[in-house]
């Protein structure tokens, strides 16, 4: 892949170890699957602290995987949300 010039790095710290273990196994599986020639994007895990960096060949493509991974990220918040209010 050629060199990607423009980056964002989202940190989002749960406080929670176990949401931010749920939230990040959720959409790890992505990362690497809609990598293209014009974006790709990693992930880590440190404790209750979730990293998503995203790297891109123009504006245009960060824009776009950032939209995506940020929408990735709120479905898998928002389902962990849910499935803590299920009792079992």
């Amino acid at each position: 892949m050629a060199e990607l010039p423009h980056r964002t790095t989202f940190v989002l710290d749960y406080g929670d170890e176990r949401r931010a273990h749920v939230v990040a196994t959720s959409v790890a599986q992505e990362a690497g699957e809609i990598d293209d020639d014009r974006s790709t994007t990693s992930l880590w895990r440190d404790g209750p602290t979730v990293e998503v960096v995203v790297e891109a060949a123009d504006l245009v493509a960060l824009r776009a995987a950032c939209n995506t991974w940020l929408s990735l990220v709120g479905v898998a918040e928002e389902t962990a949300g849910a499935a803590e209010t299920v009792p079992f």
